[in-house]
């Protein structure tokens, strides 16, 4: 379950969208006209090249180290390395955050350059099907982002 502050402090922010970490490494920060910051990124694809807003995002990688001291873990996906803050306090995270694990992660984007960093909201451990979820990745990201309008 998500915490209710990430419910009540976010609600007017979109679903997460699956992405790379090249993706928000490459994007640009701006405002919404609530002040919020948002990050826009290039969809992925040979679609429609319009641009993406996205400020919560969904990305998967290995964890290569865990810092639990600061609160933090560098994962790498198939375009870079992305960090993530916040893991002591995201319910069942713990479990899944040893090296070599395969994770999922949900969270808002604190920063994107030089390299994403992520408020971790949700994590999951996808190791027993590393393999399969690993392959499958990209074409998922790549395809969300050519449906979203």
């Amino acid at each position: 379950m998500m915490g209710s502050s990430f419910l009540s402090a976010d609600r007017a922010r979109s679903p997460p969208v699956k992405v790379l970490s090249s993706q928000l490494r490459e994007g640009t920060e701006c405002q919404t006209a609530g002040g919020r910051s948002e990050y826009v990124i290039r969809r992925l694809g040979l679609g429609e090249q319009r641009s993406l807003q996205v400020s919560v995002v969904w990305m998967q990688g290995t964890v290569l180290e865990v810092q639990s001291d600061h609160n933090t873990v560098l994962i790498l996906d198939e375009t870079g390395n992305f960090v993530v803050s916040g893991i002591n306090s995201v319910p069942k995270g713990k479990p899944c955050l040893s090296a070599g694990k395969y994770v999922m992660v949900m969270g808002v984007i604190q920063s994107h350059s030089p390299e994403p960093v992520l408020r971790a909201v949700k994590m999951a451990d996808l190791s027993e099907n590393a393999v399969i979820h690993r392959k499958n990745w990209i074409y998922e990201v790549e395809d969300l982002q050519q449906i979203l309008p």
